[in-house]
């Protein structure tokens, strides 16, 4: 069994996103290696009682690196800068914890698992003679910028400035490039990542989405949702731009005439961003077609997407979102946009995509979609009864086999190239 060293910053079972999608990925590694895990730790105790749930806990160690709340808030805060500069001083920490368990047990291979954000891969690389792994890694891609309509001249320009920082950095940065040359193996998480890393800095990589899915027991599958008159619309997300909670509100708008749909907004953000969306809400005069249901525990969160029809998904700016899979685990069609991760994971069978053009024709868009599944119950089973197949196809078990085997694959590599350099 393989001894495998993962450093993920993020890592939690009871939350989606970065957090989900660390503890996903370490307990179905941990069904084929012994995994040691070095963490943050704002979910230590979550972490505790759930290992002891775990068939295979006895292959899971974790070692934590606390940060205090004032730094965690900064982290959850998207687009705080600041955090950069103290996650770059936990990398550090995190590389003498790392030396510290190479030197206890001999460790076959290093993951620089999470944030998968490239302008930080860590310093797990610089421990010498253990293969390193990099991925699935995202934030390449730049932001569309046909969604300006409502934003505010500030914000139009944090966004052009934020895409001339990315493209600088995505191409020229010093450390990235050295990891990138010091890795045995690359993982991008979306085809926009893929294709800069292939063609821009001439390196093999692998295309493997962040972030999976359970496949639902036969009962779940089988169980269509009772008939009944209200049409249930469910949209996750922070309340910052590049989510465009506004978009889903306007579209949302267009339908207003339909009084037996609903959409369920479940997230939250500043008091400014709230009240600016209540605002639209009331503009729209569909106040009673809006349900807030604020930030959530990830159980409620699956609880509803069980209850509802489909997922609208309007972000223009992802890696892989966790949520999209989290709604296909719960036979739960999308609506989304045709770019990021989302784009590789929702296919024809199991929801629509709509292309990027911009704020007004995504918004018709988005409307004449939801009223097409609306009007066509039979179209929208059968999105529904085919996110079993995909769910097989993007089950976490499977996606771990995929990762060890490239483990495998790897040492061998690097044992070979050691052999003979």
């Amino acid at each position: 069994m393989l001894n495998v060293l993962i450093n993920a910053y993020a890592v939690s079972p009871n939350w989606g996103s970065e957090p989900g999608m660390g503890w996903n990925w370490i307990i179905n590694i941990a069904r084929y290696c012994n995994v040691f895990v070095i963490t943050e730790g704002e979910w230590q105790k979550d972490i505790s009682i759930a290992l002891k749930q775990l068939p295979y806990k006895a292959n899971i160690h974790f070692y934590y690196n606390p940060l205090s709340p004032r730094i965690r808030q900064m982290c959850w805060n998207q687009g705080d800068w600041r955090f950069y500069w103290y996650y770059r001083k936990w990398q550090k920490r995190t590389l003498k914890i790392a030396e510290q368990i190479v030197s206890k047990h001999k460790i076959d291979i290093i993951h620089q698992l999470n944030m998968i954000g490239f302008r930080e891969p860590g310093y797990l690389w610089e421990l010498k003679d253990i293969p390193f792994v990099w991925g699935p890694i995202g934030g390449m891609e730049l932001m569309p910028t046909g969604y300006f309509k409502g934003v505010s001249f500030t914000n139009r320009m944090k966004t052009y400035v934020k895409n001339i920082i990315n493209e600088l950095q995505r191409k020229h940065d010093y450390r990235t490039k050295k990891v990138l040359n010091k890795s045995a193996l690359l993982f991008a998480a979306t085809k926009g990542v893929y294709e800069t890393i292939k063609h821009i800095h001439e390196k093999e990589v692998i295309l493997l989405n962040e972030t999976g899915c359970y496949c639902s027991n036969v009962c779940d599958r089988e169980m269509a949702k009772v008939p009944q008159n209200n049409f249930d619309i469910i949209w996750v997300g922070k309340f910052d731009y590049r989510k465009q909670l506004e978009l889903a509100l306007h579209a949302v708008g267009k339908l207003k005439n339909i009084a037996s749909v609903t959409l369920h907004v479940i997230g939250s953000g500043s008091e400014k961003q709230i009240a600016r969306y209540h605002q639209l809400v009331d503009e729209n005069e569909i106040g009673d077609l809006v349900v807030w249901h604020g930030k959530i525990p990830n159980k409620e969160v699956h609880s509803l997407m069980r209850k509802a029809d489909i997922l609208l998904f309007t972000s223009i700016m992802e890696g892989t979102p966790h949520v999209v899979l989290e709604a296909l685990q719960n036979n739960l069609p999308v609506v989304c946009f045709d770019t990021c991760g989302q784009a590789d994971v929702v296919n024809d069978n199991v929801g629509i995509k709509v292309p990027i053009t911009n704020t007004v024709q995504s918004i018709e868009d988005f409307a004449r979609v939801i009223l097409q599944l609306y009007h066509n119950p039979r179209e929208l089973n059968s999105l529904k009864n085919n996110c079993f197949e995909r769910q097989k196809e993007l089950a976490w078990e499977n996606k771990a086999a995929t990762m060890v085997d490239y483990y495998h694959k790897a040492i061998s590599q690097y044992k070979t190239k050691s052999a003979n350099p």
